[in-house]
Formats: structure tokens, C-alpha cells, sequence
């Protein structure tokens, strides 16, 4: 099970604390924390499904934060879902809320 906690606290020497753990499939193939060819984005990689867990985005008029945790039934696979680790870097790219994509 993939977990986030968070503290915010504006105004703060350290104003945003994120821990994280990535829980997937030990033979999955991933990639460290990098910047992206596209210059928006600050994530690690997911090397199967090209997505990520959990990235920064700069795109004006400011900076994004997002992450994303799992959760699946391995009784019922479905070769045809599409990956939730492109949710991430679709919203750190855009200037659009989260709602609408």
C-alpha cells in the first residue's frame, strides 16, 4: 500500500514536508528523481508505463505538486486500464485544475 503524509505550514522554514513510500511491484523498472525532456516537470519515472507516483511541475503562473497512491485487485487484472501515473504528469504540465482533467 503506497502512503503520503504531509505538512504545510506557510511562513515556516520548512514550509512543505512530504514523505512517501512507492509501493509497487519489486520487478517494475523505475527511474530516480530527474527533470523531464520537457522542462516542466521534476519526478521520478515509471520505466513500464512511462507515468510517475509523485513530481513537481513548473508551468506558469506557478509550481505544482502531485501524487498519487495505489490500490489493486489482483484477483481481477485488466490488461486494457490505463496507468494512474499519467495523472501526474498531465497535471503538472497543464495550467488546468485538477477537476478538469
Amino acid at each position: 500500500m503506497c502512503l503520503i503524509a504531509w505538512n504545510w505550514q506557510p511562513g515556516s522554514t520548512l514550509p512543505l514536508l512530504v514523505l512517501a513510500n512507492r509501493d509497487e511491484f519489486y520487478a517494475r523498472p523505475t527511474r530516480a528523481l530527474h527533470a523531464w525532456p520537457c522542462g516542466q516537470v521534476l519526478a521520478g519515472k515509471d520505466e513500464q508505463a512511462g507515468g510517475t507516483w509523485l513530481g513537481l511541475g513548473h508551468n506558469a503562473p506557478g509550481i505544482r505538486f502531485a501524487a498519487i497512491t495505489n490500490f489493486r485487485d489482483v484477483s481481477q487484472p485488466r490488461a486494457d486500464a490505463q496507468s494512474r501515473g499519467e495523472l501526474v504528469p498531465e497535471f503538472l504540465r497543464s495550467q488546468e485544475s485538477s477537476e478538469a482533467i
